[in-house]
C-alpha cells in the first residue's frame, strides 16, 4: 500500500476499462481533479471524494486511500490542552498534591465535571482536568475504586481529545483506559471510542476490523441480556456500520446497522448506562446512525425524509448525539439548495454548543458550500461564518 493514491486510481481505473473521463462521468468527481490526482501534482484528497471513486470502481475507499486523517488540532488548540497532556505523560506524584485524595472525593470532583463534558465545555474541562487526572492515577495505585474511577476519566479524557482533534493525546488516554480496564463491558467501552477515533483519521479498515471483533466477543444472548450489554453491542454494531459504508461496503454497513436495530428494539428505549452518557443507546440513536450514513452516500433527500421522523428536540444537544445529526441535516439542506435551512441548523448548533462547533471540520465544509452559492450576505451569516471559522 505504499503506492500514492494517484498510482493506486489509475491502476484501478485501468483494470476496470474506464477512461479518466468515464470515471469522472460515474462518480460525480470533477475530470481536471482525477487527472492531478493520477499525474502526481496532488497527494491527497478528501474521503468523502476517495469513497465516491471507490464507489464508482466497485473497490472498498481503503483500496485507493488506506488512511485518510481530519486535519489535527490547530497550534492554539494544542497550547490549550497542554497541561492535560502532560498529566497523561508524566507520573502523578502524591507529594506534589496540597491533600491526599481521597476516592469519595475524586468520584464528587468528576461527578461535578459531567455536566462539562456533556455540554461541551471544554474550557472549563481544560482548567479541571489536569489535576482531576493526576489525583486518579495515584487513586488507583492504592485503591480498586480509584482504578474504577481512573478509567472512566481517561474514558471521558479521549473521547474529549477526539472532540479537539487531539488524535496522538486521544490515543495515548484511551490505550491507558484499555490496559486498565477491568472486565469486558468497561473495555468494550473504550474501543468503542478508539473506532470513532480511528473513524476520524481515517483508519477504516483498522476500526472495522476492531469494531467487529469486539462486537463478536460481547454479542450477549438476547433474552436475558442486561441494558448495559445491548448499549456496549449495539455500538459496537454502529461503529462497524460506519466505517463500512466509509469504505464502500454497503451490505456490510446494512447488516451491521440491522443488528444495531435488534439491540434497540430489545431495550425499547434510550437507555444511557451509569454515568456514561457517551453511550447512550436506543431507537433514536439507532436512526440517527441510520441518518448519517444516508449522509455518507450522499443521499440528501433521504437525510431530510429520515431526519423529518426523528424526535431531536427530545435528545440533550449533546456533540455525539443530536449535534452531529443536525450537521448532517445542514448539509443535506445546503446540496438540496436550501441555504436558509442551512443556516439555521448551523445557528442552532453554535447557540447549543459554541466551543464544539469551530472544532468541527464538517461545519466549516457546509457554511463554505453556502457561502459559495450566495451573492451577499447577511450580518448573521457573517457572525456564523466568523464563529466557525470560515474566511469570507
Amino acid at each position: 500500500m505504499s503506492a500514492s493514491i494517484g498510482e493506486r486510481l489509475k491502476e484501478v481505473r485501468k483494470r476496470r476499462g474506464l477512461s479518466q473521463r468515464e470515471l469522472a462521468e460515474e462518480s460525480g468527481v470533477s475530470l481536471s481533479w482525477i487527472r492531478q490526482l493520477e499525474q502526481g501534482t496532488q497527494n491527497d484528497t478528501r474521503l468523502e471524494t476517495a469513497r465516491k471513486l471507490g464507489q464508482a470502481l466497485r473497490v472498498p475507499t481503503s483500496a485507493l486511500m488506506p488512511e485518510s486523517a481530519e486535519p489535527g488540532a490547530d497550534t492554539a488548540t494544542v497550547d490549550r490542552w497542554a497541561p492535560v497532556r502532560r498529566a497523561l505523560e508524566q507520573p502523578a506524584r502524591a507529594d506534589g498534591l496540597e491533600d491526599a485524595p481521597t476516592v469519595a472525593g475524586v468520584k464528587d470532583a468528576l461527578d461535578a465535571a459531567m455536566p462539562m463534558f456533556k455540554g461541551d465545555r471544554f474550557t472549563e474541562l481544560g482548567t479541571v482536568l489536569p489535576r482531576l487526572l493526576r489525583e486518579a492515577e495515584i487513586l488507583a495505585e492504592v485503591d480498586p475504586d480509584g482504578r474504577a474511577v481512573r478509567v472512566r476519566l481517561l474514558q471521558l479524557t479521549g473521547w474529549l481529545m477526539v472532540q479537539t482533534r487531539q488524535f496522538e493525546t486521544a490515543d495515548l488516554a484511551l490505550g491507558m483506559a484499555l490496559d486498565a480496564s477491568a472486565d469486558r463491558l468497561q473495555g468494550a467501552s473504550t474501543v468503542n471510542t478508539m473506532c470513532w477515533l480511528l473513524l476520524r483519521q481515517g483508519k477504516l479498515s483498522e476500526a472495522r476490523e476492531l469494531a467487529v471483533q469486539w462486537a463478536d466477543d460481547t454479542e450477549p444472548r438476547m433474552s436475558r441480556a442486561t441494558p448495559d450489554e445491548l448499549s456496549t453491542w449495539g455500538w459496537l454494531l454502529l461503529r462497524v456500520s460506519a466505517a463500512s459504508v466509509r469504505d464502500n461496503r454497503p451490505g456490510d454497513a446494512r447488516d451491521a446497522l440491522r443488528l444495531a436495530h435488534s439491540a434497540a428494539v430489545a431495550l425499547g428505549r434510550e437507555y444511557q448506562p451509569p454515568a456514561d452518557f457517551v453511550r447512550t443507546f436506543g431507537p433514536t440513536t439507532v436512526a440517527l446512525k441510520r441518518t448519517e450514513n444516508a449522509s455518507i452516500v450522499d443521499q440528501p433527500d433521504r437525510v431530510l425524509s429520515l431526519a423529518s421522523k426523528i424526535p431531536v428536540d427530545s435528545l440533550r444537544p449533546t456533540s455525539n448525539n443530536r449535534n452531529r445529526h443536525r450537521l448532517d441535516v445542514a448539509d443535506a439542506y445546503a446540496k438540496t439548495r436550501q441555504y436558509g435551512e442551512a443556516v439555521g441548523e448551523l445557528t442552532t448548533i453554535w447557540h447549543n454548543s459554541p466551543e464544539w462547533l469551530p472544532n468541527q471540520r464538517y461545519a466549516k465544509d457546509i457554511m463554505g458550500r453556502v457561502i459559495g452559492k450566495r451573492r451577499t450576505l447577511t450580518p448573521e451569516m457573517r457572525v456564523l461564518a466568523d464563529a466557525i471559522g470560515v474566511p469570507l
